[in-house]
């Protein structure tokens, strides 16, 4: 795989990863976007960082000395115009190895890293459960969820979300994957149960009901095919108002 780096960047690799020649110029720009943006501000430019985009979702690697410095990261990272996600894998040093976990990811896992949990057994599963049964995690123990075409599938959203929230750590993220509502691809697989829209998310982050738990909402994304979000928990109440405006307005 080609690599390519950003001159004036010289600690932050700007990789391309784009599957499609159709998009491969997008990525590369994005790329070198988000790796100007954090080499041109003095509270990141000294941290050592792999970045790379793939379909406008932001893949990010490496370690930071500080939790502050990674929210500094995912911060700016989500801030380039026209990321509609960040995958990151930013460790915090000194604080071990992340945790991360892969939940409905049949043969393909996101992360080579990740536990692999799927309901059928097969090659890439490492944790065969039903994911409307609960996860087999513990509390506050996972730094990453990915969840990718996966809750389309499952039979109650507000349960399955619950137990990501349980098992996250505070400072974790859950990255969500999901066809949008008005594609083909929501309404072409009969498998799957519900309609997924941005606003979805708004509900998890502003809660109606009290054994709702709430989620921040780092980046939330709707394109006319896919739904992003990324997603933090939160201990109890809502989402700050200005996230709320800036993600759901």
């Amino acid at each position: 795989m080609a690599e390519s780096t950003y001159n004036d960047a010289p600690s932050i690799i700007a990789r391309r990863v784009a599957p499609s020649v159709a998009h491969a110029l997008r990525d590369e720009v994005l790329a070198a976007a988000v790796a100007a943006r954090l080499a041109h501000d003095r509270r990141t430019e000294q941290l050592v960082l792999d970045v790379a985009v793939s379909g406008g979702v932001a893949h990010v690697t490496g370690s930071v000395p500080s939790e502050a410095d990674r929210e500094l990261v995912r911060d700016a990272v989500r801030d380039v115009n026209g990321i509609l996600a960040a995958w990151d894998l930013v460790a915090v040093e000194r604080a071990g190895e992340l945790a991360v976990a892969d939940i409905g990811c049949g043969g393909r896992k996101q992360v080579p890293c990740a536990v692999g949990v799927d309901a059928v057994e097969q090659p890439g599963v490492d944790v065969v459960a039903d994911l409307d049964g609960g996860l087999p995690f513990a509390d506050a123990s996972l730094d990453h969820v990915f969840a990718v075409h996966v809750l389309e599938h499952v039979a109650d959203m507000v349960a399955v979300m619950a137990e990501l929230h349980r098992v996250l750590k505070p400072t974790g993220v859950l990255h969500v994957l999901c066809p949008h509502w008005r594609h083909v691809n929501a309404a072409a697989d009969p498998t799957h149960v519900r309609a997924i829209d941005p606003l979805t998310f708004r509900w998890f982050c502003d809660p109606a009901r009290p054994d709702v738990p709430p989620w921040r909402p780092l980046c939330v994304s709707g394109t006319a095919d896919t739904v992003h979000a990324d997603l933090q928990p939160l201990a109890a109440g809502r989402a700050d108002s200005a996230e709320l405006a800036r993600w759901f307005s």
